[in-house]
């Protein structure tokens, strides 16, 4: 079953919805990632479970564009969750994110908790984590940096043709999976997704002065805080370094598991979305 378009019409412009799933409310989305009708992977995994909104953030599919730089940073775009959430009439719901969807997660429980009920933080950090993290593949320490940086370059062409585009996209994929030769197991959906260049590139340059560590203290969400032993994107120290600040927070290690563990232990990720919150 596809997921359902929603056109959400708010006080800060028009954003793209997919929603899909049975449940309480949760919002998932990613920094630059554009969504259309055949999901997502890691939205996927909470169907079952919630009522999953997928959104497109500015810049993204049919959703508002941006008339002014700023608003593509980190807060304008937990700016536009919350008139999303209130357009849409939920007084609270749940939030999932996955690498910078993650990060998203993290700013916008510091400044709205009270929208929250629970969320899960995957694959994330609370502040930049390239510089002093030799183990972070966006390091330029790291053995594949350089690799990454090229395949990165090559996906932001707009005159890509679809085989390329799929072709260099599974390349990067690759680099950030525990088991490589598995990539066709684990990626076995019928699922087409793009990347707005416009949104990664300002992220690029807001991550260099990214650092939320002293206000995660302020985060009054139950939150699960997921990461791979052998995460190459943002390491697991990260993890654990949010889930020492943040008071709430359960932090669990997948061992077997890169940057991807919702995918790599398929299993264990739903059994920790189907436990309860305390």
């Amino acid at each position: 079953m596809s997921w359902t378009q929603q056109l959400i019409h708010t006080e800060r412009g028009k954003f793209e919805v997919f929603v899909k799933g049975q449940g309480p409310p949760l919002a998932v989305t990613h920094l630059y990632s554009e969504f259309n009708e055949t999901g997502d992977y890691f939205a996927d995994c909470f169907t079952s479970t919630y009522k999953v909104y997928l959104i497109n953030l500015r810049e993204c599919g049919e959703s508002e564009q941006a008339h002014s730089p700023h608003q593509l940073s980190l807060l304008e775009t937990v700016l536009d969750l919350e008139a999303i959430r209130q357009t849409t009439g939920l007084e609270r719901w749940s939030f999932a994110g996955h690498s910078t969807g993650g990060i998203l997660g993290v700013v916008y429980s510091i400044y709205f908790s009270e929208s929250i009920d629970a969320q899960f933080i995957v694959s994330a950090a609370g502040r930049e984590y390239m510089t002093f993290s030799p183990q972070c593949i966006y390091n330029e320490n790291h053995p594949d940096f350089k690799t990454m940086q090229d395949l990165i370059e090559k996906l932001k062409k707009s005159d890509l043709s679809h085989k390329k585009r799929k072709t260099l996209t599974i390349e990067r994929t690759k680099l950030s999976l525990y088991r490589p030769d598995l990539y066709k197991e684990i990626f076995n959906k019928n699922i087409e997704k793009t990347m707005s260049a416009t949104r990664m590139s300002f992220f690029a340059r807001e991550l260099h002065l990214f650092d939320v560590t002293r206000k995660l203290q302020l985060i009054d969400v139950p939150t699960r805080i997921v990461c791979g032993q052998h995460d190459v994107q943002c390491p697991l120290p990260y993890s654990i370094e949010m889930a020492e600040y943040i008071p709430r927070a359960e932090l669990i290690v997948f061992e077997h598991s890169n940057h991807y563990p919702h995918l790599e232990e398929p299993a264990h990720f739903k059994a920790i979305i189907a436990r309860a919150f305390d």
